[in-house]
């Protein structure tokens, strides 16, 4: 059934992957008449609720800190049950309960549990990602790690060490692959990859990294695609920016030896004229990151043959060169029918017909989500510079069929390793299904008079590997190595210049231009 299962670390990522889970919810069909376009199969298991009723719920193995997962409780409604006949087995004598003032359900939940219409949700009703989640999950799918709290000021969470630490010892006490991991691989007929979800910026990088180089141990020919998400650098220190950064090149450098692909995300800026967001709001950042996740990795789960792919495909034909296992992820949007206006004057979209794509700077879209990799806040301007590209994959949604091909051609490659080394390898997939705006999804995407867009939206999101992720990786390098203990300093230098250096290789300009760097 071409299975994936996910792995969530941490409040960041749970904020992401709950807008992901929300989403896949809202394409289950029910009526007998309507052919659902995805296969729910890939990201959710079935199975048996306590009444005996059956149950579909997320693939996934969620993780956060004590606190984090708000009033959401690992027994929930499918799979109450009265008593827990297991501990009074144990233990005959008087026992003493000790309880914490449990956090009370958003409103949004209330309503959402009597079968009421729910509020219009607002940033200050958002306390937890669990206060918008749409969905129930398996009581084996959520895991608490007490040892932290969630924004904790006695004990913060923040350093990449730290992270490593909590794995290890956890890990030799319980075996966490083993025990929260591997239930959900056996129950799977075919896994098709394993998608992780992290902060690399802090001391879920730590965590990750190990995690990763686990599940590459166990289930080494699996393809493992990783997110690595990004903090806002507004409003903090030089000294904590500096912090994160050297988590992040830690992470970057580890994930890239265990993951079969790495693609680091932070909020993107500029933002254009359709998206209007509350960059303070974790609910509004991370939905504008899970419209373009979610959107990018479509073909994974789609059941119409000609657009669909596995997540092993899709990796594959972005490491053209063998190495190149960190991509970019692009994303524009259009509130109506018509695709992208290249002409538009907010608008950074040129339209790729098959002459573009036979050059080599592949398509370019709206928004760009690699994270600054420098200590100033503000991003530094790369119109000047178009970077050339090895491969790109592109998902488009919601656009007429006709249009789609009209207006955006890409010549799919059918031997992408025999073609010109000048040109990119790529790959266009289509669907009529847009991205959904749910009354759980914040309303951030505007039309282009700036009202509100409150229904669906269509996209086009991609996935790339460029030369522009070489000069990321110096500039990371450069920032950070002088940061690093000096027992680590020289390796993660050597490991930040040669994961650069994987993204000269393939192409000749004609000229000696850069020949020196």
């Amino acid at each position: 059934m071409r299975e994936i299962i996910t792995l969530q670390l941490g409040q960041q990522s749970n904020y992401l992957a709950t807008h992901f889970w929300n989403a896949q919810e809202s394409y289950f069909t029910y009526s007998p008449d309507e052919e659902p376009l995805v296969n729910h199969d890939v990201h959710w298991r079935p199975g048996i609720g306590a009444d005996g009723s059956e149950t579909f719920t997320p693939r996934t193995v969620i993780y956060d800190l004590k606190g984090g997962f708000g009033s959401m409780r690992k027994i929930n409604a499918l799979y109450d049950v009265e008593g827990d006949a297991s501990s009074s087995a144990l233990w005959n004598g008087p026992t003493v309960v000790h309880t914490q003032d449990p956090i009370a359900p958003s409103i949004y939940q209330q309503s959402l549990d009597a079968g009421l219409e729910p509020p219009e949700l607002t940033t200050r009703s958002v306390r937890y990602w669990s206060d918008f989640s749409r969905v129930f999950f398996h009581p084996r799918s959520v895991v608490q790690l007490n040892e932290f709290e969630l924004n904790s000021s006695l004990l913060p969470f923040e350093r990449w060490s730290t992270g490593e630490d909590l794995f290890s010892s956890l890990d030799k006490e319980h075996d966490l692959v083993d025990r929260d991991f591997r239930p959900f691989v056996e129950e799977a007929d075919n896994m098709q990859g394993i998608q992780l979800i992290a902060t690399f910026d802090d001391a879920w990088g730590g965590f990750a990294s190990d995690y990763l180089e686990r599940l590459n141990d166990e289930y080494g020919k699996t393809p493992i695609l990783v997110w690595g998400l990004h903090g806002q650098s507004v409003g903090i220190s030089r000294e904590k920016r500096l912090l994160r950064l050297a988590n992040q090149a830690r992470t970057l450098a580890e994930a890239y030896k265990n993951a079969s692909l790495v693609v680091p995300a932070g909020v993107p800026s500029p933002l254009g004229s359709h998206v209007s967001l509350d960059s303070s709001s974790a609910w509004h950042t991370s939905a504008v990151l899970a419209s373009a996740l979610e959107s990018v990795l479509l073909p994974s789960r789609l059941k119409d043959e000609a657009n669909s792919d596995t997540l092993g495909g899709i990796i594959d034909l972005l490491n053209t060169m063998g190495r190149q296992t960190i991509a970019n992820l692009q994303m524009s949007i259009s509130p109506g029918e018509e695709a992208p206006d290249s002409s538009a004057s907010d608008s950074r979209v040129r339209h790729a017909s098959a002459e573009d794509m036979d050059g080599s700077e592949g398509l370019q879209l709206d928004l760009d989500f690699a994270p600054s990799n420098q200590l100033s806040a503000n991003r530094p301007s790369n119109g000047f510079h178009r970077p050339r590209v090895f491969s790109q994959v592109v998902t488009t949604r919601g656009y007429p069929a006709e249009e789609a091909d009209s207006d955006v051609e890409m010549e799919d490659d059918e031997a992408p390793r025999s073609r010109d080394p000048r040109k990119p390898v790529s790959r266009f997939y289509r669907t009529p299904l847009k991205f959904p705006i749910l009354d759980s999804y914040p309303k951030i995407f505007k039309d282009d008079g700036g009202a509100t867009l409150r229904h669906g939206v269509n996209v086009t999101a991609s996935l790339t590997t460029d030369t522009a992720i070489s000069d990321k990786l110096k500039l990371l390098r450069t920032t950070v190595t002088r940061s690093i203990g000096i027992e680590d300093r020289e390796v993660l230098s050597n490991d930040l210049a040669d994961m650069a250096e994987e993204y000269h290789e393939g192409w000749s300009s004609g000229t000696d231009e850069g020949d020196d760097d």
